[in-house]
């Protein structure tokens, strides 16, 4: 599947683009150049599948405990070097088309790919998000076909036959058109070829999505409540609707932002700088502000130092937290950050160039700037009331 708002591509997510490399997991080197990381939530299916399963073959192959839970174990690395090679589907596919690979993750419910920007075009998105289920579909049926002929009351026949049936479940079910699996990222790649509009087609997948989830859990009712599922298996499908729920519900949303990345104008967005010298007390610099016309809505209030250089920014948050009766005796430098400490913002800078200058330096206020001069003060809560107007954001 795949984390929507970054479209991410596992073999239950899809394929992450992000400016800024997660922390994802356990490094456990890389596989052609690619990294791979450990989510430590495996720790959970890898303690369910060597004793689930071990409890079975203990009982259809008449194995001592300790050998029945060491095949167990050894199902848990054949699924999880399935879900590593259909991630390096999706990764080589991605690269074969110049887009940067950040690393692979391998979690509780599959896994994901991390890429360093968007698919150039619907035909690459679709190439890349349906080469993680062609994959697990060719290992699926090269295990059936080892299946076939090894003994089925042996290791290795059951083995051969999980790991087919496995897999030939993830490349079916991964191939519903549903974000955030990855035939949701191949839906968006087909909408956004007819309408020439990539926003549309991933609220578009989005809402699929919320639908492929519904059904998943009605399927899990049904067949719990005739008895075909067991309890365990009736919660990991409750699991798997919830998660497609809230990654579909995340692709609607960032679906509706991203439409209007090109709203995004710095310069409109900046606020102005009222600047006081240093010392000033903060009662008597918000004084200033405000008969200049640059109060709390108006504009960011600035530390001068002795030549007028911005040197420090009054932060909003702190500021508020410093008693009226106190203020006249707090200076305004006690509740600021200096300007060097804060990230820096052209004025130049349009829609998506600024997401991408945000997300490379993440914070709450930056300067905007043009050559050397301060132009003013933009804040992410500007950003994000412009990106989300319904949120009633303060400014």
């Amino acid at each position: 599947m795949a984390d929507p708002s970054a479209t991410q591509h596992p073999a239950r997510r899809g394929t992450a683009q992000r400016r800024e490399p997660r922390r994802p997991g356990i490094p456990l080197g890389s596989v052609f150049g690619v990294p791979v990381f450990l989510n430590l939530s495996v720790l959970l299916l890898a303690l369910f599948v060597t004793f689930g399963y071990g409890q079975i073959v203990r009982t259809e192959l008449r194995l001592s405990s300790l050998a029945a839970y060491a095949v167990g174990l050894g199902f848990v690395l054949c699924l999880l070097v399935s879900v590593l090679l259909h991630e390096l589907g999706h990764a080589i596919t991605a690269r074969r088309f110049g887009m940067k690979v950040r690393g692979i993750t391998l979690e509780l419910l599959g896994g994901y790919t991390e890429l360093d920007g968007d698919s150039p075009r619907p035909s690459v998105e679709l190439l890349v998000s349906l080469a993680g289920p062609a994959v697990s579909l060719v290992i699926g049926v090269l295990a059936a076909g080892a299946a076939t002929v090894l003994p089925n009351d042996t290791v290795p026949g059951q083995i051969a036959f999980q790991v087919a049936a496995a897999n030939v479940l993830v490349a079916i079910f991964n191939a519903l058109p549903g974000l955030p699996l990855d035939g949701g990222r191949a839906l968006r790649a087909a909408v956004w070829a007819i309408s020439r509009d990539r926003h549309l087609g991933t609220r578009v997948a989005g809402w699929v999505g919320r639908v492929v989830a519904l059904a998943t859990l009605s399927i899990a009712v049904l067949l719990y409540a005739n008895r075909l599922l067991m309890a365990f298996g009736f919660v990991f499908l409750l699991v798997i609707a919830m998660t497609l729920w809230q990654g579909a519900t995340t692709a609607i949303r960032l679906g509706r932002i991203s439409a209007r990345f090109p709203l995004i104008d710095v310069a409109r967005l900046a606020r102005p700088v009222f600047t006081v010298p240093t010392g000033t007390p903060l009662a008597e610099a918000e004084r200033q502000a405000a008969e200049a016309g640059h109060g709390k809505d108006g504009g960011a209030l600035g530390v001068a130092d002795s030549s007028g250089r911005l040197v420090a920014l009054v932060h909003p948050e702190a500021a508020q937290t410093v008693p009226v009766e106190r203020r006249p005796w707090v200076p305004v430098d006690s509740v600021a950050r200096e300007v060097a400490a804060l990230g820096t913002i052209p004025v130049g800078l349009r829609g998506e160039e600024v997401i991408k200058a945000v997300q490379a330096n993440p914070g709450s206020e930056y300067i905007v700037t043009s050559g050397d001069d301060v132009i003013g003060v933009l804040r992410l809560t500007d950003l994000a009331h412009l990106l989300e107007p319904r949120q009633r954001t303060a400014r």
